[in-house]
């Protein structure tokens, strides 16, 4: 081989060995440390990449090729934004998986974090096990159960190709006013602290000793998120997204401890709240967001805020974008829930980074922290749905554990007119029994809000599930003639002979605002029923709602008294302890108010005088 040659083979053999090397992208190499897979990663990327990376944008919008063309970082399902109406679990996985081929088709190839509502079950999604909302699950004290339900619920949502869930919602409501009290465990904070175990089960145990890190064990766990950052549930007359008024250490000792827990547990996320304290919006609040939840507890992963929660720092929202976008980002929110109006969003936001606006170092932590949960969960490794998962959608074992929720959260306030007559549990072998009210058949009364859409819907063909109707047919002995009547008038009770009646009212399905109550009633025709059907027949009212109603008026006429909050899907679950297989367990986690006149009040205040205190809840043996 001539010099020349040789020379030329040689600079041939150099330039492959180099382009070998470029091809060496560390970031892409899971036996790299995560931190030196971030700063590689990071280093690469552009601002337009990185503002990406910080917007999160509907599914409606995450038309093909959106994803790459703004380097979109992620997407959500709003409440009820589904691919198609009682879409299937593989209508979801190829949705999600289009849009994770869109967004990983971009130079860098980054995938995106789909998030969903996931609040008491995959609650969007048709034919997935709907578990009681929190407020029943603050009613059983348990933390075992309530971390099998977070397992239970990681599974189904995989199963639909999503990795990421908007839950738990650990608010601390103080007034049953609000529109999302069913969403809290309970008013007080010990409970709401002992129920952050659902971290554990949704994301997995952490094995590490270093709190305030994410963790997500694998891709059969998803990425949790703690919210809303904070006070939601402290707001004046329990308004929604309204000012909570209350000095730092009630702040602290009320509606922060279990963001301390969750943190501990690794929690991936944390969403800022619409309220203000005292007067300024969360979304803008500096001090907490990032001083004392960044700095001083040491989050490390990352803020996100509630859907358009930056619009709603001004009145009316929206009013100066600009300003909001400054006031957010500036306050620590690393990652932006702009369902609709993210070109606006991402061309401010560039246009205030490049004018010295906001600092880089401020737009590297956000992603910084993105990245640092994308990559901690596996998604660079394991982006794509997992086929072979399908078949955890509202599997029977999984509806089994939301029937033992369901058992554990009924709470009995009343068992007969005198400790010498109770009625529960029932005899299943009766001649004849009327079973009454509104939500006796009624599987979306039964599931509430944020079932199938936001708001919820009433009726049975929405989703699977057992009625408590059909729960009390099944029951009962065969012999036992069950007579349904949703709205029965007094002379049909009066002569029907029947042995005794079950009486199942409560409040229709809302979600947010548009269930915040100042009175706080039964909704008719409930009390109308009670009264017709206890004052002629030994009745059990089952009570579905949210939160306590206003029952003195009423309880006199009953003989036994039931809260059953919002079930769910496993409506089997009440006919179970109604008829004695098992026992009453549950204990009031709110207190049950007389008149609205007294709230707010918690357990602990100076003037507590309850109809039925924090705590309360009567026991009955199961039948052997």
């Amino acid at each position: 081989m001539g010099s020349v040659h040789k020379a030329t083979f040689v600079l041939l053999m150099f330039c492959l060995a180099v382009l070998g090397r470029a091809e060496y992208l560390k970031y892409k190499d899971p036996k790299q440390s995560i931190g030196v897979r971030i700063k590689d990663l990071l280093g690469r990327m552009t601002l337009a990449e990185k503002i990406g990376q910080m917007t999160q944008i509907e599914r409606e919008n995450a038309t093909t090729g959106v994803l790459s063309k703004y380097f979109i970082g992620s997407v959500l399902s709003g409440g009820g934004s589904v691919p198609s109406s009682k879409a299937s679990v593989a209508a979801w996985q190829s949705m999600v998986n289009e849009m994770q081929k869109d967004a990983m088709s971009t130079r860098l190839g980054i995938p995106i974090i789909y998030g969903i509502d996931a609040v008491h079950g995959h609650n969007n999604v048709y034919k997935a096990t709907v578990f009681p909302h929190n407020v029943g699950l603050g009613a059983t004290r348990d933390p075992e159960l309530v971390k099998r339900i977070g397992e239970a619920t990681a599974l189904e949502v995989r199963a639909t190709g999503i990795p990421y869930v908007f839950a738990p919602c650990i608010a601390v409501c103080r007034d049953p006013r609000w529109g999302r009290c069913y969403e809290s465990y309970s008013e007080d904070p010990n409970v709401v602290r002992s129920m952050t175990t659902i971290i554990s089960g949704l994301q997995g145990d952490d094995p590490s000793d270093i709190k305030g890190r994410p963790y997500v064990g694998g891709s059969k766990k998803v990425a949790a998120c703690a919210k809303h950052y904070v006070g939601d549930g402290g707001t004046f007359m329990g308004i929604n997204e309204g000012n909570t008024v209350i000095d730092n250490n009630g702040m602290m000792t009320i509606h922060m401890p279990a963001y301390y827990n969750s943190i501990i547990r690794g929690v991936s996320t944390i969403m800022v709240s619409y309220n203000s304290w005292n007067g300024t919006k969360m979304h803008a609040n500096h001090h907490l967001i990032t001083d004392f939840l960044k700095n001083k507890l040491k989050f490390r992963g990352f803020v996100i805020s509630d859907w358009e929660g930056i619009d709603r720092i001004t009145t009316p929202q929206h009013l100066n974008y600009s300003y909001s976008i400054e006031a957010g980002v500036s306050a620590g929110i690393d990652m932006i829930m702009v369902p609709f109006a993210y070109t606006e969003f991402i061309d401010e936001l560039t246009s205030q980074v490049k004018n010295n606006i906001i600092p880089m170092s401020r737009i590297d932590d956000a992603v910084y922290r993105i990245l640092r949960v994308k990559f901690t969960m596996g998604l660079f490794e394991n982006p794509y749905a997992d086929p072979s998962l399908a078949g955890e959608l509202g599997k029977q074992e999984h509806r089994e554990i939301a029937r033992e929720a369901v058992r554990k959260s009924l709470v009995l306030l009343k068992n007969g007119k005198s400790a010498y007559t109770t009625l529960l549990p029932l005899p299943k072998k009766a001649g004849k029994v009327l079973v009454a009210g509104s939500h006796a058949d009624n599987l979306g009364n039964q599931c509430g809000g944020w079932t199938i859409t936001w708001q919820g819907l009433t009726g049975n063909d929405n989703t699977t599930g057992t009625t408590i109707l059909s729960a009390i047919k099944s029951t009962v002995d065969p012999s036992t003639q069950v007579v349904f009547s949703e709205n029965p008038d007094s002379a049909a009770v009066d002569s029907g002979n029947y042995d005794y009646a079950v009486v199942v009212i409560g409040e229709p399905p809302y979600a947010e605002t548009f269930g915040d109550s100042l009175n706080l009633t039964i909704p008719a025709p409930g009390p109308s029923v009670i009264q017709t059907v206890c004052k002629s027949v030994k009745c059990v009212v089952v009570l579905i709602s949210g939160r306590p109603l206003v029952v003195e008026p009423y309880i006199g006429a009953m003989d036994a008294f039931v809260a059953a909050w919002l079930p769910g899907t496993e409506g089997q679950g009440v006919a179970d302890v109604l008829f004695g297989d098992y026992g009453f367990t549950g204990k009031l986690a709110r207190t049950w108010f007389k008149s609205v006149d007294q709230l707010p009040m918690n357990v602990g205040d100076k003037h507590y005088d309850p109809l039925f205190p924090f705590g309360y809840g009567l026991t009955t043996e199961a039948k052997k």
